[in-house]
């Protein structure tokens, strides 16, 4: 039996994205019948409104350790080998790239999702370009091997940091079980509660230069501008965490005074599920992403999506989205209208959805990791 560490202080308010991929793969790890202990490092200091961290501790096998230190402290370098020696861990998985870079007396592992600072340095200021590649360089360096999330990430990640391909595995996120179409009651609710109408395209995520709200906002504008007619009844939601260094879409619906719009903001992970069951269209338009979550769980709650044809998320969709060029406007604004023109397109788009959902799990994901650790553990 083997003492495995999985870090997942990243599971609270300040990674929304990172912090529920790592919890859904806590929870995945926890129930595999592994025979080895998983141990939890945790912080319950740090602002935490999305993931129930205790309940993690009630799977079979599993401890939780607090850790007082958050993933920024210098303090982290130190503390987290001390830990580890404490516990006696065999492995350390830290879910990003702020992680523990001397001193492990323990094979390591890292997840590096993407390479958004390496590609896009534009959107850092000089100093958050510097700290970037530095612990991404420290993380990649120390680490016994690296872990990321689709083909295109692993790609990226030996093109840019000369990364041998042994020393890199892409393992695709899954699911969660919880994304499935929704009862119509449940639908009903949301809508009421957040007074939405009864046709919506969905877009969910943050708010970051590469999520390429700019383009689809223009895209909606030009639709509104030249058929008024199939926007009759329809709003473009625009929903997830917002970072205020990043309010171009804010400003921009406010000048251009975009009609049916609705910037809606965070939405409580339990009503997710129904947010997506209850749109008719999902868009994501994303020009870069290491994998490309929220398609996957709109595809899973039978909903039709509207993706980019950029860097992992052909990987994520398959043919089961309509695809289109992420800097065309002209196109995002066609692909839009084919679909809302079209309800037997959006139906057909949706039945494929979940049968392409299908083929991801965490449980999947869980073993494929499960692999890459045993492999390290049984070298040494």
């Amino acid at each position: 039996m083997a003492r495995i560490g999985l870090d997942v202080r990243f599971c609270c308010d300040h990674f929304p994205g990172i912090g529920r991929v790592t919890y859904e793969l806590a929870w995945a790890l926890g129930e595999l019948e592994h025979g080895h202990e998983l141990v939890l490092l945790h912080n319950p200091r740090m602002p935490n409104t999305r993931f129930d961290i205790a309940a993690l501790g009630r799977l079979p096998a599993t401890y939780l350790v607090e850790v007082p230190y958050d993933p920024f402290s210098p303090a982290v370098q130190w503390f987290l080998p001390l830990v580890a020696r404490k516990l006696g861990l065999h492995l350390l998985h830290t879910p990003y790239y702020l992680a523990p870079y001397a001193g492990l007396p323990c094979p390591s592992v890292v997840t590096i999702h993407d390479i958004i600072g390496h590609r896009y340095p534009q959107y850092l200021s000089w100093r958050g370009r510097l700290l970037f590649e530095l612990t991404m360089r420290l993380a990649i360096m120390s680490a016994s091997h690296v872990l990321t999330v689709s083909q295109s990430a692993r790609a990226d990640l030996m093109a840019a940091y000369g990364l041998r391909a042994e020393r890199v595995t892409a393992v695709p996120w899954g699911v969660s079980r919880r994304f499935a179409p929704q009862p119509d009651g449940r639908v009903a609710a949301l809508r009421e509660r957040y007074g939405l109408p009864e046709c919506y395209v969905l877009y969910l995520g943050a708010n970051k230069p590469h999520k390429n709200l700019e383009r689809l906002l223009r895209a909606w504008e030009r639709l509104a501008s030249e058929r008024p007619a199939l926007l009759a009844g329809w709003e473009l939601v625009l929903a997830g965490h917002r970072d205020p260094k990043h309010d171009a879409d804010r400003r921009f619906v406010a000048e251009r005074h975009l009609p049916q719009v609705r910037l809606l903001g965070d939405v409580d992970e339990a009503e997710l599920p129904a947010l997506y069951s209850g749109a008719a269209l999902f868009a994501f338009v994303s020009f870069y992403e290491g994998f490309g979550l929220p398609p996957l769980e709109a595809m899973a709650c039978g909903t039709p999506v509207l993706c980019a044809y950029a860097s992992a998320l052909p990987e994520v969709v398959g043919h089961a989205a309509l695809a289109v060029d992420p800097f065309s406007i002209s196109e995002i604004a066609e692909g839009l209208g084919r679909l809302i023109g079209n309800s037997a397109l959006r139906r057909q788009l949706g039945e494929q959805g979940l049968r392409r959902a299908r083929e991801f799990s965490w449980r999947r994901a869980a073993i494929r990791t499960l692999d890459v650790y045993e492999a390290l553990m049984a070298v040494g």
